[in-house]
């Protein structure tokens, strides 16, 4: 067992009264009549007169007013979910995120017939309205918009799916999420009769244990866990594949993946690239897994070893620690960037505070470019925790740059999101490793390139995993657990090779991957972002100063351009081989400079 200092995890809970006080606070309920007010007069003004001869003045003014709408009407739900994530097994808090998302709904369908009429419009009419620089703030949102054109059903159809989602997807939804927040997990310590009753979170931390019996009960305990909710989890989830599929066939969608394109305004080609390019690449994490093994001294490595640490525990990062340490890194690359993490720690936007009921994971919710985003982690006090919240960082200096756009303009696609957050994990990483030792140099490295392959090779075979789950549900019906365990299997085993033996018990592990459930094929946005940053690393290595200036300048722009203009701007063609080798050519490089630490480490040895 490790004996290591421990240090109790922080306290740190988030500040939602920006948004609300609590969920009884009064101005909820005015926020909604006044929304419905201005909604039901917005329609009465604009329905009818946007397909036909609409000036760009008026197409202006009404998308401005649609804007500061939505904005307003979008807090109390914003509001619900985040008081609902640190506190899943409250009765109450579900039924309150339940009356907010019904209530959006409703504002929803009110207005759905704006951006029908504007998908309405001939290619002409959009040309010659574009033109005008009336409407130049608007480009982008109306190019999105005109994108689902061929997609959209009658606005008689689009409110059914609106209103029933409510008690379909959504619902799903929420129960998967109650379910996998309150699981139970029963930890048997080693060597011991002592059981502990661990979250998500702190039982999958036991998988990075240095000690491998405890790496073993943590498998143990979460796989037992997992088949207490299992069957409930594939019935969710066969229930959501084909709630997909149905709407797809109605949008005459051409593949499951086709809408998260759409949505992160990416060709079929590119992701194809991409996900190919990284399955191309799988050597590279066999290469790696190989050296673990020895370094491990294990005569083989299976599921419960991969993410073993390869010495013993090294010393607790305590919160105030991490803090600084991110603040540090952030700032010698860009004093803005600095500031604006900052910003997180001192008007408390972060929950970091691990506790039963809190959702597991981490994210980071932009809300509103009126307001500010807020960050969720479960800090355990672990160099990993270090680089978890760097990443959300990432993400929130991003957001709060972007709040100079206006709320069409504010959020970016997917892909483009995770730049910011894997950008900011490296700055970290390459800080941390500065001044360490070689021992310490080896044990991040590794960290660091687990890192890296977890979030583009695995995101990849994840991908790939949804992908034939969704073909396999729309060609065979209802699958069972066996169905998915075997693709969940391939695909992962596929990705170590030889390397890593996947046992049994792993072929459960799909069913807590989150992303699955709430958001189809998020997972390559992943791949596409560490991908993007490895190289953009290595272009601000090469510019040095000046590039910190650009990097800001690109995160202010939000989702005012396409993925393709926003990295056109800092010189990078997204539909390059050429370009996103060179990602795959710096992951080559950290694991040879591994190779070679463990070269010198065994040497000194």
């Amino acid at each position: 067992m490790s004996s290591a200092v421990q240090i109790p995890p922080p306290t740190v809970r988030w500040d939602l009264s920006t948004l609300f006080s609590s969920p009884e606070d009064p101005k909820i309920e005015e926020t909604w009549k006044r929304s419905k007010q201005r909604a039901e007069a917005f329609a009465e003004k604009y329905r009818g007169k946007i397909n036909t001869d609409v000036d760009a003045v008026t197409l202006n003014t009404a998308i401005t007013e649609l804007e500061d709408l939505v904005m307003d009407c979008t807090k109390p739900a914003n509001y619900a979910q985040l008081a609902f994530v640190t506190d899943t097994n409250n009765p109450s808090m579900g039924a309150f995120l339940q009356k907010q998302l019904e209530k959006s709904t409703e504002l929803s369908v009110l207005l759905m017939f704006f951006e029908l009429e504007i998908q309405e419009l001939s290619a002409e009419k959009v040309d010659q309205l574009l033109a005008d620089p009336k409407l130049s703030n608007y480009r982008h949102y109306i190019e999105v918009t005109r994108s689902f054109s061929p997609y959209r059903l009658s606005e008689a159809e689009e409110i059914i799916l609106e209103e029933t989602a409510n008690t379909g997807s959504r619902a799903w939804v929420r129960l998967f999420e109650e379910i996998t927040a309150n699981q139970v997990y029963k930890f048997k310590v080693p060597g011991t009769d002592e059981v502990e009753d661990l979250n998500q979170e702190q039982v999958l931390s036991k998988l990075r244990s240095p000690d491998r019996a405890e790496r073993l009960a943590g498998a143990d305990a979460f796989s037992a866990g997992i088949q207490e909710s299992k069957k409930v989890v594939i019935f969710i989830y066969n229930t959501m594949l084909q709630d997909k599929s149905v709407e797809d066939r109605l949008r005459k969608m051409r593949y499951a993946e086709h809408s998260r394109h759409l949505s992160n305004e990416l060709k079929r080609e590119t992701v194809d690239l991409v996900t190919g390019m990284c399955q191309d690449n799988y050597s590279l994490v066999e290469r790696f897994y190989n050296v673990k093994r020895e370094i491990l001294g294990l005569d083989e490595l299976t599921h419960v070893d991969r993410y073993a640490p390869l010495f013993p525990a090294e010393e607790p990062v305590d919160y105030d620690r991490g803090r600084n340490i991110v603040l540090e890194a952030f700032g010698g690359f860009n004093p803005t960037m600095r500031d604006r993490a900052d910003e997180f720690f001192q008007k408390s936007w972060i929950d970091a505070e691990p506790r039963p009921g809190k959702q597991g994971g981490a994210f980071c919710s932009y809300v509103t470019p009126d307001t500010h985003p807020f960050v969720l982690v479960n800090y355990l006090n672990k160099i990993d925790d270090v680089m978890t919240l760097a990443h959300e960082l990432g993400h929130g200096v991003h957001a709060s740059l972007s709040r100079e756009q206006s709320y069409f303009n504010f959020h970016g696609t997917l892909p483009l999101a995770e730049l910011a957050s894997t950008f900011g994990e490296m700055l970290v990483f390459e800080s941390v490793v500065a001044d360490a030792n070689l021992k310490d140099k080896l044990a991040l490295y590794a960290g660091k390139i687990e890192g890296v392959f977890a979030t583009i090779f695995r995101q990849a075979a994840l991908y790939q995993f949804e992908k034939r789950a969704h073909e396999a549900r729309r060609t065979h019906g209802e699958l069972d657990a066996g169905d998915f365990g075997d693709i969940w299997q391939e695909e992962i085993q596929r990705m170590f090779g030889s390397s890593v033996k996947l046992g049994e018990q792993h072929r459960d592990w799909w069913s807590y991957i989150s992303h699955f459930f709430h958001t189809p094929f998020y997972v390559y946005a992943y791949s596409f972002g560490e991908l993007l940053v490895l190289s953009l690393y290595e272009k601000a290595k090469h510019e040095g100063p000046s590039f910190g200036d650009k990097y800001v300048t690109l995160l202010r722009k939000g989702g005012s351009e396409s993925p393709e203009e926003l990295m056109g701007s800092v010189g990078i063609d997204l539909n390059s081989q050429e370009f996103w080798q060179g990602g795959f050519d710096a992951m080559e490089k950290l694991v040879s400079q591994f190779e070679g630490l463990w070269a010198k480490y065994s040497e000194k040895g």
